[in-house]
């Protein structure tokens, strides 16, 4: 079973990461046959459940606080190297997927689409090329 670590932002008044990470949740189990083996509230937080959980796949939020999703997966990229990295987010411009691509993320989602948009993007960064 493919394991999966989510981190997106703490939830606050009108935030929608308590709603999201329940979905993300629901799906990945539902659709990937997937366990979601941890969460975190911010981008630290993040990267230490990273390494210690081991996860296949490590999906962001851009907005986190104490450290946001670019600075968090320029941390991953080095300290989980080969782990890929999806920035689930609600901002969406030209500059932040430069910005996110160089951090090493490998694929942008936007919360704006479907969730089947999110678990066809895993999918592909997933399956073996042939």
């Amino acid at each position: 079973m493919r394991r999966c670590s989510c981190a997106e932002s703490h939830p606050h008044r009108g935030d929608d990461s308590v709603v999201i990470r329940k979905i993300l949740h629901e799906t990945l189990g539902r659709e990937l046959g997937w366990e979601v083996c941890g969460e975190a509230s911010n981008g630290r937080e993040g990267i230490a459940k990273a390494q210690q959980l081991k996860p296949d796949l490590i999906v962001l939020d851009l907005a986190m606080p104490v450290m946001n999703g670019l600075d968090a997966a320029h941390e991953l990229t080095r300290l989980v190297p080969g782990v890929p990295l999806v920035m689930f987010t609600n901002f969406e411009t030209a500059h932040l997927k430069r910005e996110a691509l160089s951090a090493g993320i490998r694929a942008i989602v936007s919360k704006d689409g479907s969730i089947g948009a999110l678990v066809s993007s895993i999918q592909a960064l997933l399956e073996p090329v042939s």
